[in-house]
């Protein structure tokens, strides 16, 4: 571990504190009313649909969603810590400085809150004490990083340690707070924070029973919510259902037209991207993150995507820490219910744990250690009519890049930044 994780690791709410006590300043001389999206999976998703719909009057925080990266947006730092030594020098000093002459305009800040890990969600709440909170999602993401809580005790598992991370930003929400009610959780959750907070915000269930009609293909989605018809141009999973529920109600409550088109939304990287590959290969890119929620999501869009010949190419599900083998046995069942064509798996993980229940399931399945070999293996076996959906860890985007018809449409992959080129590089992907 470098000087600089190490440090992160050890003084992480320290150094944030500081940066926090000055992009203060910037914060209350702006003075936006504040919307924040939180939840495991979806958030990125959420934060351009909203961009979409409330436009320049609001400001995002893109690539910034952690106690760090939401400090140096607010003082118009756009690059963050990239783990040299001479930029932490730099952004001690930048952020005092910036924050005495800089200022947003926006009426809205729109922000993308990560609880990534234990207490961030709370010191990020008690500062920003956003008007409204949309709590999209649920899931074990970044498992890893509540074990501690669990093994010591104060909380009976992952499940409602992460709860109550993410349950900490509703407690200082002014007005609004859209939740997912037919998460169990979640709705608990909101009760115990009614009954020992005298928390002012009204909270809004949701509910994807309001989802009336749902028609996916490789390069269109179509969602019907009561009478309302969404559109877009790339595959959608079932699950955006819950946020688009949560965007119509939030924009009756901003006075906010909405909007029904979202085929012409730039979208985040790595979110059911849809590109045309090599030799008439559809490739279907949502290698951005991977955790048992949003990959179950993305195969219950390939399940109802009326196409034939799906291939599923599926990466490592990290970060799971101590329950990865529980996860990844779980996986194969969610692969199996998808019915696809064929599966490659990409990792060591997704070999030890899921591959002997797919093959016991008599699933065409193949198991390999790493993307060269999943490249290798697409080139010598597919006919040209495929349908190949990429979803988890393990470099996948690399992959996806080599199965491009268009080298193009590569900066349109998650993970470009040039600290992910050295980390692939090093790893012989060029």
């Amino acid at each position: 571990m470098s000087v600089t994780a190490r440090f992160k690791k050890r003084f992480y709410f320290i150094a944030a504190g500081y940066f926090r006590f000055f992009a203060n300043h910037a914060f209350k001389k702006w003075h936006p009313r504040v919307i924040a999206i939180t939840g495991s999976v979806g958030k990125t998703t959420m934060l351009h649909m909203m961009e979409y719909q409330i436009g320049k009057k609001a400001h995002y925080s893109h690539n910034a969603n952690s106690a760090f990266g939401i400090a140096f947006d607010l003082v118009g730092i756009t690059k963050g810590v990239t783990g040299s030594k001479l930029r932490w020098l730099y952004l001690i000093f930048a952020v005092p400085l910036k924050s005495l002459t800089f200022k947003r305009t926006e009426e809205y800040y729109v922000v993308e809150i990560d609880g990534e890990r234990p207490h961030e969600t709370e010191f990020l709440a008690k500062w920003l004490r956003p008007e409204v909170t949309l709590w999209i999602s649920l899931g074990r993401s970044h498992a890893i990083q509540y074990e501690k809580q669990v093994e010591s005790g104060e909380f009976e598992d992952i499940d409602r340690a992460i709860t109550h991370e993410f349950a900490m930003l509703p407690q200082y929400t002014k007005k609004k707070i859209y939740i997912d009610g037919d998460i169990y959780l979640m709705t608990k959750s909101m009760e115990k924070v009614k009954q020992h907070h005298n928390i002012p915000a009204e909270v809004i269930n949701c509910y994807k029973s309001d989802l009336t009609k749902y028609f996916v293909t490789p390069t269109s989605t179509d969602f019907t919510i009561k009478k309302t018809t969404f559109h877009f141009a790339s595959p959608q999973p079932k699950d955006l259902a819950i946020q688009l529920v949560m965007l119509d109600k939030l924009c009756k409550y901003l006075k906010i037209k909405l909007k029904t088109d979202f085929s012409k939304m730039p979208l985040p990287p790595g979110r059911s991207s849809y590109f045309k590959g090599k030799n008439g290969l559809t490739l279907i890119d949502s290698s951005y993150n991977a955790h048992l929620i949003s990959v179950e999501s993305i195969l219950e869009m390939v399940k109802a995507m009326g196409t034939k010949h799906k291939w599923l190419v599926i990466g490592d599900m990290i970060e799971q820490g101590k329950i990865e083998g529980e996860e990844h046995t779980k996986l194969a069942d969610i692969i199996t219910a998808a019915r696809p064509e064929r599966v490659i798996l990409v990792g060591r993980r997704t070999k030890k744990y899921t591959y002997p229940h797919l093959d016991k399931e008599k699933i065409n399945v193949v198991a390999l250690d790493n993307v060269k070999e999943a490249l290798k293996y697409i080139e010598e076996n597919t006919k040209g009519y495929e349908v190949l959906v990429f979803k988890g860890s393990q470099y996948l985007e690399w992959l996806v890049e080599k199965l491009l018809e268009n080298e193009e449409d590569a900066k349109k992959l998650p993970r470009r930044d040039p600290v992910y080129v050295k980390r692939r590089e090093k790893r012989g992907l060029n």
